[in-house]
């Protein structure tokens, strides 16, 4: 579909009620469900995912109606700079093109040097956040997270630090012989703020043994999410869609972060990434067609916001693998952030992505005003950026009341 038919449906000018009426019996009844604050279950969630014409219409208005009656007009962003500091990697996941072996003559890892003189250039840039991932290099260091927190943090105490998927941390652990508490711990005290919720892509063990299978498994990337989220280091969350998973798959998966979050509360936000093909082996050796652009990405975006609700408060747009036109249009359709500016990204680009590596703040907020939208600057914990400090939070944003009591870890107790 093109865009302006994609710009038309999404802005559907009729009220509410008389959208949701367009939709099948069925269709509206879990709607209404989800207006009501109920929470969805498995079967919901598949019949959402199976929406289209009239019945998507209806997902994604209802979705942007309960985007606004719970955060509002809003649309947060923040200022970051994304660091991909080695693509030397040994997982060989088939959805990756950026992975390079240790001897071939464009693998690359960072020095220490080389990394803090892209954290000054983000600093320089009003950057507040790093946010740090690389491959699973086997030459590097067994305490090498840990050096990099050190390195950066002694020379920039107040900067958040972002980094190290669950991917990295189980490498890490198990290089260092710690357990995955004592790991995440030591890396909390050595400055890391906050985890990606990345390593995720589709949390089934069956799907994830066709697209890595030596990836990290369900059973233990749930362990590490919950381990940090207990040492006080919160985390993102995401799902990768649009390659060999079916729509249970997805859904599990989403139930799988909604019981993540009710017993820690830890989950900053949820952002689903579309499967960049161009140049992945999945799609080179013919595993999987190129997933359709428009009508899939918004009905993800709208289902996550309704089968989230109550738990994971900000959906997140992906502007690097959607585009910027799109994206702007997922923010009709239940996103309430933008993400970041960036300003490196290669993971994306290697795949084929083609939106860039950086989006400046001019622009972001540009596409956020043209929705009738408020752009805001945010910090990485969804907090409100101040004028004395970039750095500054205002309030204890980010956590949601899960069954469990957790420890404030150094960073929450100060």
């Amino acid at each position: 579909m093109l865009m302006p038919q994609l710009r038309e449906m999404v802005l559907d000018p009729y009220p509410l009620e008389q959208v949701v009426g367009r939709a099948k019996p069925a269709i509206a009844s879990i709607l209404e469900r989800s207006l009501e604050g109920k929470e969805l279950g498995f079967d919901d969630g598949l019949a959402l995912l199976d929406t289209e014409g009239n019945d998507l219409i209806a997902l994604i208005r209802t979705a942007d109606h309960v985007r606004k009656t719970d955060l509002g007009e809003v649309v947060t962003y923040i200022v970051n700079r994304n660091i991909n500091f080695t693509n030397v990697c040994f997982v060989g996941c088939q959805f990756c093109a950026f992975a390079r072996h240790r001897k071939d003559d464009d693998a690359r890892t960072d020095s220490t040097e080389e990394l803090l003189g892209k954290v000054q250039e983000a600093i320089d840039r009003g950057a507040s956040e790093i946010c740090m991932q690389g491959g699973i290099n086997p030459e590097m260091d067994p305490f090498a997270y840990r050096d990099i927190l050190l390195a950066i943090k002694a020379k920039h105490p107040e900067l958040h630090i972002h980094a190290f998927s669950p991917m990295e941390i189980m490498y890490g652990s198990r290089r260092t012989g710690m357990n995955y508490s004592d790991y995440i711990q030591m890396l909390r005290d050595a400055g890391l703020g906050t985890i990606p919720g990345t390593a995720a892509e589709i949390l089934d063990d069956e799907v994830r043994e066709l697209l890595s299978h030596k990836k990290v498994d369900v059973k233990t990337w749930i362990e590490i999410i919950t381990a940090a989220h207990r040492a006080g280091v919160r985390s993102s969350s995401t799902l990768m869609y649009g390659h060999v998973e079916k729509p249970h798959h997805v859904v599990r998966h989403i139930e799988i972060l909604r019981e993540i979050q009710k017993e820690t509360g830890g989950i900053t936000e949820f952002v689903p990434l579309r499967f960049i093909h161009t140049y992945t082996a999945l799609y080179q050796r013919g595993l999987v067609d190129p997933p359709p652009r428009g009508l899939l990405d918004l009905r993800m975006y709208a289902f996550a916001r309704l089968m989230l609700r109550g738990r994971i408060d900000n959906i997140q747009t992906s502007w690097v693998k959607l585009g910027t036109g799109l994206a702007q249009l997922t923010l009709a359709a239940g996103c309430n952030d933008f993400g970041g500016t960036l300003m490196e990204e290669q993971i994306s680009k290697s795949a084929g992505a083609d939106a860039g590596e950086y989006l400046p703040v001019e622009t972001i907020r540009c596409l956020i005003e043209q929705m009738d939208r408020i752009p805001r600057e945010r910090t990485t914990l969804y907090g409100r950026v101040t004028n004395e400090s970039a750095h500054t939070t205002s309030g204890d944003a980010g956590w949601r009341g899960g069954s469990s009591a957790l420890p404030a870890g150094p960073e929450l107790a100060h």
